[in-house]
């Protein structure tokens, strides 16, 4: 079992700088959108270390250590970052159900929400909070950076940015619009044209993603 029901011990940021910095993260965890590519292509439950290996097959997962344990560690810190934020994207209409080994899509939402999620909060604080990734700020918004562009090649996207112009009126708004207001609209967007939901678009979500990757400097 790679994951433990209680969050890893790992060393933590001391440096308040740094972990200021951590904050300032520009962007959303690129590995939500082929997660939801892949739990949405089943209807059976998946095991973390399965979606890692899928990821891996695709191209999208790259090594993220020279020592193993703590590659497979920040690995793991990756996909239950992106599985609680997906988690939180689809609420109210769907439920993600984020355990390591039973990660699954349901179109119900259970009736005893509030404790579902009340039972979970402890582990979803641990890996939303990248403090617990347990390097520097730079090397993070790096590792981003590397696994946005895999995921734009692998969905083909055009790799020359679109114009802030075009991007806003992509997302529906204007030149006032906040770093609030762009983040919730992208992910808005993205949830609503990703091709492997019904009524889906491949390449509406490909100029959305587009449009984001302009955008984001400001979110």
């Amino acid at each position: 079992m790679l994951l433990a029901k209680q969050p890893p011990m790992t060393p933590r940021l001391d440096d308040q700088t740094a972990s200021a910095d951590l904050f300032a993260i520009k962007g959303d965890n690129p590995l939500i959108w082929p997660l939801l590519s892949l739990l949405q292509s089943s209807l059976s439950s998946w095991k973390v270390h399965h979606l890692a290996a899928e990821l891996q097959q695709k191209g999208l997962m790259q090594n993220l250590d020279e020592n193993p344990q703590k590659a497979l560690f920040k690995q793991n810190f990756l996909l239950m970052n992106a599985l609680f934020e997906l988690q939180q994207i689809l609420l109210p209409k769907s439920w993600l159900q984020v355990k390591s080994m039973e990660i699954q899509i349901f179109r119900i939402v259970p009736c005893n929400l509030d404790q579902q999620l009340a039972e979970d909060d402890p582990l979803r604080d641990y890996y939303k909070d990248w403090r617990n990734y347990d390097t520097c700020p730079d090397i993070i918004q790096e590792m981003l950076e590397s696994f946005w562009n895999r995921y734009e090649n692998y969905i083909g996207t055009n790799p020359n940015l679109m114009h802030q112009s075009r991007a806003l009126a992509v997302f529906e708004l204007d030149d006032t619009a906040t770093n609030k207001e762009i983040r919730r609209q992208w992910r808005r967007l993205a949830l609503m044209w990703h091709p492997d939901r019904d009524g889906g678009d491949a390449s509406k979500f490909r100029e959305v993603c587009e449009a984001w990757q302009s955008l984001r400097e400001k979110s």
